[in-house]
């Protein structure tokens, strides 16, 4: 195992690439377990405010990453253990910014609605691409000698691919070109830019038949891979369509009431809380 990390990964000049994959990793775990302790009320976690306001962790996400990748430009050339150290902290940034992927593309708070598993979508597809390139896979196929034209030819079908729908495909022929032609060929997602320019009935050209083949394959095939990716998800990050945890009722003291006056204090004309006679 020592051999194979020195000669893949320190003497392939992989270092910092390997700190930025382990860093991002380690720091959107971190930050899940932190916030679902949040929400669970744990005693010795809390949300961090200034005032009233709730400083969101994508705050401190944006600050690491400018520091981490200013750090980056100013030692890549002055020894590979302090840039290794830069892209750890660019790592942590970018996970903490990824995390609140859904906050930034909606404007809104969602990080526990459905559209919050965005964020947990954009991570995983940045551990996926820093994985692939880790272990040496280019995108497009360019390893430094490929034609133009080639990757030319790749960047359309990844552009087409990613239209009709198919994001995993799409990534992972980034770099297995293969898949993108694939993708690029087999009919489209019901719900995407794709569907929606040449199959539905919006289109110029309706196409009814690859429309109903494109729902029954969501239906059939598509799915069951999604409850399965919802499931790994939520044993990750924790589930995003439950309501909000109502807020914790204070107790109040209740004021001491008087006992209301008898009868015989109200016919000798006494007020019944002071005593005291009634003005007439």
């Amino acid at each position: 195992m020592a051999d194979w990390f020195r000669e893949r990964v320190v003497d392939a000049h992989r270092l910092p690439l390997f700190c930025f994959f382990v860093a991002l990793i380690t720091a959107f775990l971190c930050t899940r377990v932190n916030v679902r302790l949040i929400r669970a009320r744990t005693r010795w976690f809390g949300n961090v405010s200034v005032g009233e306001m709730h400083i969101h962790h994508v705050v401190f996400g944006v600050v690491l990453t400018l520091l981490g990748g200013v750090a980056g430009l100013v030692l890549s050339g002055v020894s590979q253990g302090w840039y290794s150290f830069s892209s750890a902290v660019f790592g942590v940034g970018a996970a903490l910014v990824l995390d609140e992927f859904a906050l930034i593309l909606h404007l809104r708070d969602v990080y526990w609605q459905e559209e919050g598993r965005t964020s947990v979508d954009a991570v995983f597809v940045a551990i996926a691409a820093t994985g692939l390139l880790l272990f040496g896979l280019h995108p497009l196929g360019w390893d430094g000698g490929t034609a133009p034209a080639f990757l030319v030819v790749n960047l359309v079908f990844a552009v087409i691919t990613l239209l009709k729908g198919k994001i995993w495909s799409g990534l992972l022929g980034l770099f297995v070109p293969p898949s993108l032609y694939v993708g690029a060929v087999r009919v489209a997602r019901p719900g995407s830019p794709w569907a929606r320019w040449f199959y539905s009935e919006r289109a110029r050209r309706p196409r009814p038949r690859l429309m109903a083949k494109a729902i029954h394959r969501e239906e059939r095939w598509r799915r069951p891979v999604i409850r399965v990716k919802i499931a790994i998800q939520e044993f990750v990050s924790g589930r995003h369509d439950l309501p909000a945890p109502a807020s914790p009722v204070r107790r109040h003291r209740r004021r001491a009431v008087a006992p209301r006056p008898r009868r015989g204090a109200e016919r000798a004309g006494r007020h019944w809380r002071s005593g005291r006679p009634r003005a007439r």
